[in-house]
């Protein structure tokens, strides 16, 4: 753990990371230290900015690889020279060797190369944090591509992943830090971080995705090659599209870049409200446009080591808080909050309404060019804290992919209407919802379940009525016997006072002498208080 740290550190020297922050807007006293700080020393060398921070990130593993990604997406936050550079690390992450990669084919499959594959190009395609891609074609001649995960790659992460935690056990100490469950969300994160190093479930979730949306005009998914596919190496279709961020070659081939955005929102509610299984990395390097009818243009999904999922209440109050902001209900966003319990108990609807209004008031209405996610979110996590609002550790998936749609989205066209494009999708899964659409399928899903208890329905019925009946006739002899107990005690009163004042007066009149001989040798207030004891023993 401290070598890790330490390298941590001497990348971030080494690569001159410091020269980023801008130090006008650090404290006076931390900018009077900063300079005698050693690392200042180091020289900053040639390369530009976004070029060392792209480096530094690569060097460090995938965790920071996928951390420089996110950020790649994110062209509002960014200065350009810094987006252009980390826009590499969705595809041209520095290769392992590719006679490694034949050899961890071979070893996987257990067969040579040349048995499973007609033609195997050692050269990778493409290169990324966990895994890299090889082009192939089968013995029938179909193009296909080999994903590959990199050798040694778990170690590393399970370095970094206990560094996290290192840091979220801090952070837990710290009060106000404590409602964001940092332990809980790095859990999560390293859930789905390791199941990306199996390439079965990301072949499974790949053809999960693929039967959701069969024959879409919205979203192509390649299908997975099962007999070729194993732990370490998954065999995919080759897919012909343009990267979604080559805006010029989309513009080229004459792609309705406004639809594009478009059906990309309504792709991304679709899998998360109709399926209950959205894509969970949909970063621009995983994410391609059909070169078949550009007026009517069609996505292209790779990658699906990360995906996500919600339970139903977490759908119906997204839906219904995201419906509510939509119309500027936010004193609904505020009471659906407190009933989830995701806000501290005692939180009044009206403050907490209140709040949200003046956050998101300002943003509503705007095209996605003039509304900043990130600008809304920490403005949300600032009123959070106000009301002991906790993070929700199953929404965090899903709010980094809200994000990469935003930054999509915003490459893509960024008049885009986010509002008025995913209102009406999510009015309408409300309707078929709560309506009879809605309970028709689900009396359907649990029509099976329904078939097989019917029957026992009048065994059941017949059988809780004489449970209720045995349970009153218990009740009843429970009543009676408390009833009888409390006449006893009554009766039985009278007769132990009785004895009690028979036992004070025998011991009186035993201890006589005694007690005579020693009261004449007590003060007046001991004799008062002796009285008062003999008086309250004998009344009680």
């Amino acid at each position: 753990m401290s070598l890790r740290l330490f390298r941590i550190a001497w990348t971030v020297s080494r690569y001159r990371l410091d020269s980023l922050v801008p130090q006008e807007r650090l404290p006076p006293v931390i900018r009077w230290l900063w300079r005698f700080a050693p690392v200042r020393l180091i020289p900053i060398g040639d390369h530009s900015r976004g070029k060392r921070l792209r480096l530094a990130l690569e060097s460090l593993g995938p965790i920071f690889v996928k951390f420089g990604q996110m950020l790649s997406t994110r062209r509002d936050l960014l200065p350009p020279d810094i987006a252009d550079e980390l826009k590499r690390l969705q595809d041209q992450v520095p290769p392992f060797p590719g006679e490694t990669a034949r050899a961890m084919v071979e070893i996987e499959l257990g067969q040579t190369v040349e048995e499973a594959f007609a033609a195997f190009e050692t050269e990778p395609m493409a290169s990324a944090s966990i895994a890299q891609v090889h082009a192939a074609e089968l013995h029938s001649g179909e193009q296909v591509v080999v994903k590959i995960i990199r050798p040694g790659i778990d170690r590393i992460m399970r370095e970094d992943i206990g560094l996290l935690y290192t840091f979220a056990r801090l952070m837990r100490r710290i009060p106000e830090a404590r409602r964001l469950r940092p332990v809980e969300v790095v859990q999560d994160y390293e859930a789905t971080l390791f199941d990306e190093l199996d390439l079965n479930k990301e072949a499974a979730n790949t053809s999960q995705l693929k039967r959701n949306f069969q024959s879409s005009p919205l979203l192509y998914v390649p299908a997975i090659h099962w007999s070729l596919t194993h732990r370490q190496v998954m065999v995919q279709e080759r897919i012909n599209g343009i990267p979604v961020a080559d805006i010029d070659a989309l513009r080229a081939q004459g792609t309705d870049l406004k639809k594009l955005a478009e059906r990309g929102v309504e792709i991304f509610f679709t899998q998360v409200f109709r399926d209950n299984f959205f894509h969970a990395d949909m970063h621009p390097g995983n994410i391609f446009v059909s070169r078949d009818n550009p007026t009517e243009p069609r996505y292209i999904a790779i990658d699906c080591g990360i995906v996500g999922s919600l339970t139903r209440e977490d759908q119906d109050y997204l839906a219904r808080n995201l419906l509510a902001f939509f119309r500027q209900d936010y004193y609904e966003v505020a009471v659906l909050h407190i009933e989830s319990g995701w806000v501290g108990e005692g939180t009044r609807a009206n403050e907490f309404a209140s709040a949200i209004r003046a956050v998101c008031e300002p943003i509503l209405e705007k095209p996605l060019k003039d509304i900043s996610f990130g600008q809304v979110l920490l403005g949300l996590f600032q009123t959070a804290r106000r009301f002991n609002m906790e993070v929700q550790p199953q929404l965090v998936l899903l709010q980094k992919t809200l994000l990469n749609i935003e930054g999509l989205g915003r490459q893509l066209y960024p008049d885009l209407d986010l509002w008025s494009t995913a209102k009406p999708y999510l009015e309408r899964w409300m309707r078929e919802r709560a309506g009879p659409k809605g309970f028709w399928k689900t009396l359907q899903k649990h029509a099976p379940e329904l078939a097989h208890q019917i029957p026992e329905l009048p065994v059941l019925a017949h059988q809780a009525l004489s449970d209720r009946e045995q349970q009153r006739r218990l009740n009843r002899q429970q009543t009676e016997a408390l009833s009888s107990l409390e006449a006893r005690f009554q009766r039985a009163a009278p007769r132990a006072r009785r004895l009690r004042l028979g036992a004070v007066l025998l011991a009186v009149a035993l201890a006589w002498q005694p007690m005579l001989a020693w009261a004449e040798q007590q003060p007046w207030p001991v004799l008062v208080a002796a009285g008062l004891g003999i008086v309250l023993l004998a009344w009680r």
